[in-house]
Parts: structure tokens; C-alpha cells; sequence
């Protein structure tokens, strides 16, 4: 990849990995196996400004640019899924307000998160998953402020980040056009969280649901202009599918390491498993998926960073070909290990746990692939 990408960003890669393998995977199996929030990986990214690289260094972060950010989190991935969630999840809800936010709104919101703040969020509901614009959450104006009412579903870090960026409808005759983003405060009076949810995968990374119970808040938290929101969330999810992309990426090259790995020490009739053939063949299909993938996410990132008019298809096509190839090699990963695959020892069932979700968050893959038919002009 140094050829394609250049030493810079190598050198990138090797930092986080040698952060990651460190200061994160000798926790993975512990975080996923207690369900418990990865507090060293929080700890850990903070102290190496890794927590939300992306900032601009105007406001305290790193300026790490989108491909930067795609490396970071593909490296944290390949050792602890849970733990990647922790800056793609501050991008996410950090987007909406570098995208449209006011220059005081950056000024005040961005520092705060560089210096371990976390940002989530807010666009699922009950009720309105790919459907979004069927969201039930109200903002109703009261004077010089607006009251939130309504609950927010799926939210990854919830009850851990100190800001919420929420969608809410402020006209629900207007449908998507009627909906408008606003920032909320964890400290906020009337906002409350539910149980963690019981999981699948992403065990140490909390989703909970986010209550708004008349939450009040001025004029000044609102992002862009009322009606704006469903637009500010679309261009947010083409900027943020890329990290979902780069975290599958780096659950299937952990995943493939391991059984790359293993495929060389494990012998069986009096052979080491790599030189069967079968397995030699499963090997090489998950690499060269796993290659195509990178190629495909990394050249999404660059799109992202220069603002291209085929941004949206490369960044579904990148999430969904990245998801699904990790959902590929995981299961890959455990049939080559066996029933050594399918007990904890090993961390690829945990890893195969972990792909399936990326397969269905930030838009589902169908849903993907409805975005990328619509943009086939773009191309």
C-alpha cells in the first residue's frame, strides 16, 4: 500500500498498530466477555490524540484527514472492534457540526471533544430506522429556545458521550424537509438513557436508548437552518460510511490474520493446514477481498477529503463491499480454525460477531445499494 498511499500514511499505520496492540488488544476478550465500556482504548486514544483525530488542529485535534482517520480506525479494528466504535462514533456525531455548524458552535463543541468529550448520534428511532425521515421526535420553539421531546434508538456510546447531535422534526408536515439538528448536552435537564442493549457483537461499546423528556435548549445548539437537518444527516452518513468501511476492514484483516496464522502452526495429518490446498485456496480469496476492499475504502476516503460529486456511491459502495467481505472472511476465519474457531480462545468468533453489524448500521446494505443505483450518474 506504500506506493498507493505513500510513507506518511504507513508510518500512521504503524504507530496506531503498535498503540493498539499494546494498549487495546490485551483487553478485547475482557471488554467483550464483561460487556463492559473499553476504558483502557478511551484512556489510550486520549493520551495519544487519537480520540478524535479527525478535529482540525485549529481546535485542539490532530487534523487527520479522512484517509488518516480510515487507517486509525482500520488499526484499532483489527484488535478490538468495541474500541474502534470510540472514534468512529465521535466523527459521526462530531460531522453534522463541522459540516453546519456556526464558527462559535465549532469553537465551543470541537475542543471539548478533542479532549475526550465523545459526541454521538441521534437519528434512529423505534420506529424510523432506514426509514429516518418517519422520526417521531419533536422540537417545538418556546421563545428563544426549543423544547425536545421524543426517544432516540440504536445509539451507539450513549450514557458515555457528553454531546448528542439530535434529529427532530420541527414541521411533520414537511416529512424530511420538516426536520431539524440540534446539539444536546448529557448534562442537559429531562435527557436520560435506557438499559444497555444485549448484543450480538460490539459488546464493550454501550447502545442504549436516549430519552428526551421536555429537554430545553436555546436557539444556539441548533445546527444550520430549521428544515436543514435531514439534509445535514445524508451528507454526514456519506462522510461517516467510510469509517464503518475501515472498521470492517480492519475486523476482517485481524480476522484473517489469525487464521493465516494458525493455518501455518496447526498440522493435521502430519501437515501443516496451509498446505492443503482447500485451505490455501480460502487463504488467498480472503486476502485478495480483503485488498480489494482497502482499495476501494481508501480511494472513498480521498473522495471524501476533496469533496467529489461520486462521494456518495464510493462511500456506500465502500461500507457495503467492506461489510460484506468482513462478514465473508470472518466466517472464513473460524472454519479454518475449527472448533477452535467457534469457543473464545481464539478471537474470531468474537471478530465474526463483530462483522455482522457492520453489514446493518449507518444503512443497511440493501439500503446501500438502493443510495449507489440512485448516484450511478455520479460516476
Amino acid at each position: 500500500m506504500e506506493a498507493l498511499i505513500g510513507q506518511e500514511y504507513e508510518d500512521l499505520r504503524e504507530s496506531v498498530r503498535a498503540i493498539a496492540e499494546e494498549k487495546i488488544a490485551p483487553f478485547a476478550h475482557d471488554v467483550d466477555a464483561q460487556s463492559r465500556y473499553p476504558k483502557e482504548a478511551h484512556d489510550a486514544l486520549i493520551a495519544t490524540n487519537l480520540f478524535a483525530a479527525h478535529i482540525p488542529d485549529l481546535y485542539g485535534g490532530e487534523g487527520a484527514d479522512a484517509l488518516a482517520t480510515v487507517i486509525i480506525i482500520e488499526e484499532i479494528a483489527r484488535v478490538c472492534g468495541s474500541s474502534s466504535l470510540i472514534p468512529a462514533v465521535n466523527k459521526l456525531g462530531s460531522v453534522p457540526v463541522i459540516l453546519a455548524g456556526t464558527e462559535e458552535q465549532k469553537a465551543h463543541y470541537l475542543p471539548l471533544l478533542a479532549k475526550g468529550g465523545g459526541f454521538s448520534y441521534c437519528l434512529s428511532e423505534s420506529e424510523a430506522g432506514s426509514d429516518a425521515a418517519a422520526m417521531k421526535t419533536r422540537a417545538v420553539k418556546n421563545g428563544e429556545n426549543w423544547v425536545l421531546t421524543g426517544s432516540k434508538k440504536w445509539i451507539s456510546n450513549a450514557g458515555e458521550s457528553a454531546f448528542y447531535t439530535v434529529l427532530a422534526s420541527t414541521d411533520p408536515t414537511l416529512g424530511a424537509k420538516g426536520i431539524t439538528a440540534f446539539v444536546v448536552e448529557a448534562t442537559d435537564h429531562g435527557i436520560s438513557f435506557g438499559a444497555p442493549e444485549r448484543k450480538m457483537g460490539f459488546k464493550g461499546s454501550p447502545t442504549r436508548e436516549v430519552y428526551l423528556d421536555n429537554v430545553e435548549i436555546p436557539d444556539s445548539r441548533r445546527l444550520g437552518a430549521v428544515g436543514e437537518g435531514f439534509a445535514i444527516a445524508m451528507r454526514t452518513l456519506d462522510h461517516t460510511r467510510i469509517t464503518i468501511a475501515a472498521q470492517a476492514l480492519g475486523i476482517a484483516q485481524g480476522a484473517f490474520d489469525v487464521a493465516n496464522k494458525y493455518a501455518h502452526e496447526r498440522s493435521q495429518f502430519k501437515h501443516p493446514l496451509f498446505d492443503f490446498q482447500s485451505i490455501q485456496f480460502m487463504l488467498a480469496d480472503m486476502a485478495m477481498n480483503i485488498a480489494a476492499a482497502r482499495t476501494l475504502t481508501y480511494s472513498a476516503a480521498v473522495k471524501s477529503e476533496r469533496g467529489e460529486k461520486d462521494l456518495t456511491f464510493y462511500s456506500a459502495a465502500s461500507k457495503c463491499f467492506a461489510s460484506d467481505v468482513a462478514m465473508r472472511v470472518t466466517t472464513d476465519a473460524v472454519q479454518i480454525l475449527g472448533g477452535y474457531g467457534y469457543v473464545s480462545d481464539y478471537p474470531v468468533e468474537r471478530m465474526m460477531r463483530d462483522a455482522k453489524l457492520t453489514q446493518i448500521y449507518e444503512g443497511t446494505n440493501q439500503i446501500q445499494r438502493i443510495v449507489m443505483a440512485r448516484h450511478l450518474d455520479d460516476l
